[in-house]
């Protein structure tokens, strides 16, 4: 019963036979969704380890034990410097840093390394201006009703009327957001915190090559905004669409899933719910042509898992019903908000349905609210009655 680890040692690894045992590798590209949150984290981390040097003043702020507003914080978003190209949830000059930043300094590094004292690389404070992250009861979803709510959704969406975008115009959509902040404390515990809820503005020319952004809450932004300029006139696909190419897609539900199945197989957690992601991402910050909108909508209602919730609010305040779908990897709940009587699209709200790395039951990890879409004729020039003014936080 005795081993001869030497004679293991000395024994040729047949490496075909490993390869043909092993598992093939998955696909490595993420969902928008979970590049959203692995960004999130690390500029997080990134604003924990700057402040590594302040003086410790902390208290235990956790969403449970407070309703205070300690100090903001910020999110990140997709890849610079296209992020309406990949209507993500944060599209701000993040992506090409964070692989910088990881090449220099190193996951270990921005964690605060390894071996060091307990409180290395933790901020002792959440990142200024963030809130304690809302927590609420979470409400069951139901297919009963699903069908006739997306008929009457459907039918709201096919009737809106915009102007069709000319040369040289824009296409302006305006949302007040509010996304999760994970911030480890001294003490080496998870709170869940959000960016206190701000404006968003975004422009951009029907074949997409030309925008701008502006979000001045945001450390990554300039109070003027900046540039969605695509230089390269890259292509356009569901995962990064132009109002133009958003014309060319079927509008019947099944050729549209047909489609977007495809396109989008073996990214995300699973098809059903990369399909449902990939449909809220066309809708969040877009504007969409209308008898498309309503062949999305008729189109999400098919995939597996989606269910009509009965009551729902968004980052201004305004209750509806949802149409919502739940990751089933984190846990997470994505729910697209319409208005109860009018039915028009309101904004989103995504809720933690379980327990899971920190963030509790209940916990909204994010909200948006749609305020204004139009067509204008200028970058930076915004709809009658909104004025010129930048918007207030």
């Amino acid at each position: 019963m005795i081993r001869t680890p030497r004679r293991r040692r000395e024994e040729p690894l047949d490496h075909a036979e490993l390869t043909r045992l092993l598992p093939a590798p998955g696909d490595p590209e993420l969902s928008s969704d979970r590049l959203n949150r692995l960004e999130e984290h690390l500029m997080t981390e990134i604003r924990n380890r700057t402040s590594d040097t302040a003086p410790d003043t902390s208290t235990d702020t956790s969403p449970g034990a407070s309703t205070g507003a300690p100090p903001a914080g910020a999110h990140a978003g997709d890849r610079a410097p296209r992020p309406v190209r990949r209507p993500g949830r944060r599209p701000v000059l993040v992506g090409a840093a964070a692989a910088l930043v990881l090449a220099a300094a190193g996951v270990a590094g921005l964690a605060g390394g390894s071996g060091g004292p307990a409180s290395s690389g933790r901020a002792v404070a959440p990142p200024a201006g963030a809130v304690p992250a809302p927590v609420v009861q979470v409400v069951r979803g139901s297919t009963a009703g699903l069908a006739g709510a997306v008929a009457d959704i459907s039918g709201a969406a096919a009737r809106v009327e915009l102007p069709e975008p000319g040369p040289g115009q824009f296409l302006y959509v305006r949302s007040e957001v509010s996304w999760l902040v994970s911030w480890e404390g001294a003490d080496g515990k998870n709170r869940s915190y959000v960016d206190t809820i701000h404006p968003r503005e975004v422009w951009m020319s029907p074949d997409g090559d030309k925008g701008w952004l502006m979000e001045p809450y945001k450390e990554a932004v300039d109070r003027d905004g900046i540039t969605l300029d695509d230089h390269e006139g890259g292509e356009r696909t569901l995962n990064s669409p132009s109002y133009d190419y958003l014309r060319t897609l079927p509008t019947d539900p099944n050729l549209l899933l047909k489609k977007i199945y495809d396109e989008t197989g073996g990214m995300g957690n699973g098809p059903d719910q990369q399909a449902f992601s990939t449909i809220g991402d066309l809708l969040r910050e877009q504007v969409v042509p209308p008898k498309l909108a309503a062949g999305l909508y008729r189109a999400a209602a098919r995939i597996p898992g989606v269910v009509l919730v009965d009551d729902s609010v968004d980052a201004a305040g305004r209750h509806g019903v949802a149409i919502a779908r739940t990751d089933e990897t984190d846990g997470s709940r994505t729910e697209w908000i319409f208005d109860r009587e009018t039915y028009t699209y309101l904004g989103e709200r995504t809720v933690q349905t379980r327990d899971v790395e920190g963030i509790k039951a209940g916990t909204v990890r994010g909200r948006t609210a749609v305020t204004d879409r139009a067509v204008v004729d200028a970058v930076k020039q915004r709809p009658a009655g909104l004025g010129d003014a930048p918007p207030s936080a």
